[in-house]
């Protein structure tokens, strides 16, 4: 018998600045506090929930939160002793694998409801002091590396080098990047001034408590800059040896959590739920290590054969932009060289901004650019979504949703 897989729930919390408003809220905190919100929208108990998987991409807080942090989350939101967890790094991709796996579980009838979470306190990341301290510095100083210096693999070139050298090779020029940027955020601010990121919808508010006086209440993504303009993204410089990407064509370094709530139909409907969206088909797909800039689009590609369909067939695209070059690069293999068809892709991919304006808290943008595209489909009057994000190393992930 056919299980189809639903989402019935799904939340995020503002995004915010790398050490911002955020940043003295525990990753705990973060990832719990969009667990209960996810649940209580359903007026659903933490007890239906059998299985948790949570992406989280950073060695984050030490030592306030080793390991096992999906566990650590689960706990601190109240969800059941028994429940199973899974912590996972993929990198970017991780909190949209988290939901891949979620879809596995329920469709394979290992059980019926499942959450993806992914949580980042990019803000509160710890600098790393090489191994050898622990065996002994007799002389000279110790040295602490910052995790997020270019963020370069050993053997590898940063991954704004190698992104800003692939674009170019498709036809992507540092002008046009900067463009996409800025449609980024005006996109988002157009969306924003519409309504479309107020509290209720897929934003949550979140508390962060203060020493002095009441908690600080945030209701609002603190990445965006409306004041953007193309003379001054053009003014940036290139990070990190990169040929193109600069600050402004990149995404912020920030503080977020993000929770979906995945059910098999029978179990939705069983509940009286609401079905947000049907999970229609996902996988993972990886390239070549240099090639990070255009997995997102080779992914999709792999998808849609996969599955028979066409990009003619997908309604809405919502691409996470790593850097501009992603989108770009993405619609351009999608388009398959044909130029007419290219505009038409670009249109409908990334309405309302993505993470250039909205931010980037690495494990959390998986289900982030999910809960997005799920949101607009419903305002369009239904349709099929397709969302896709790259990671470290040249690691892709995708997925197809019906509204």
């Amino acid at each position: 018998m056919e299980r189809d897989v639903v989402i019935v729930s799904s939340v995020r919390t503002p995004f915010g600045r790398f050490g911002g408003c955020m940043k003295d809220l525990p990753l705990e905190d973060l990832g719990a506090c969009a667990i209960r919100e996810v649940l209580q929208r359903v007026n659903l108990p933490g007890d239906v929930v059998e299985e948790l998987y949570l992406g989280n991409c950073n060695i984050t807080e030490m030592p306030q939160a080793p390991s096992v942090v999906g566990r650590q989350i689960a706990l601190r939101a109240g969800l059941p002793e028994s429940l199973f967890s899974l912590t996972l790094d993929a990198a970017c991709t991780s909190s949209l694998v988290a939901a891949r796996l979620c879809y596995r579980a329920i469709k394979l009838g290992e059980c019926e409801t499942a959450l993806a979470v992914g949580a980042e306190s990019m803000s509160r990341t710890g600098l790393i002091i090489p191994h050898d301290v622990r065996w002994g510095t007799r002389f000279g100083h110790v040295t602490a590396y910052d995790w997020y210096f270019g963020l370069i693999y050993p053997g590898y070139k940063a991954a704004s080098a190698d992104s800003g050298d692939v674009a170019l090779e498709y036809g992507e020029t540092r002008e046009e990047q900067d463009k996409w940027a800025y449609r980024s955020q005006m996109l988002y601010d157009k969306a924003l001034r519409e309504g479309k990121y107020d509290i209720g919808k897929e934003l949550m508010a979140v508390e962060v408590p203060r020493k002095k006086g009441p908690p600080l209440v945030i209701k609002r993504d603190e990445q965006p800059r409306p004041d953007t303009t193309l003379e001054g993204l053009a003014a940036l410089k290139p990070i990190y040896g990169s040929p193109t990407i600069t600050p402004g064509n990149a995404p912020g370094v920030n503080d977020g959590a993000s929770a979906v709530l995945i059910m098999s139909k029978a179990k939705a409907e069983q509940l009286d739920l609401e079905i947000q969206a049907k999970i229609v088909a996902c996988t993972g797909y990886s390239g070549k290590p240099r090639e990070m800039a255009a997995v997102p689009g080779f992914a999709m590609q792999h998808l849609l054969k996969k599955t028979n369909m066409s990009v003619d067939d997908i309604d809405l695209i919502e691409v996470n932009e790593a850097f501009a070059a992603m989108p770009l690069i993405a619609t351009r293999i999608l388009a398959n060289r044909n130029d007419k068809k290219l505009m038409e892709i670009r249109d409908k991919t990334n309405v309302n901004g993505d993470a250039i304006a909205i931010g980037h808290p690495v494990g959390a943008s998986g289900c982030r650019i999910l809960m997005t595209t799920i949101r607009e489909l419903h305002r369009r009057g239904g349709g099929k979504g397709m969302v896709s994000i790259c990671g470290g190393l040249s690691q892709g992930e995708v997925m197809i949703i019906e509204v």
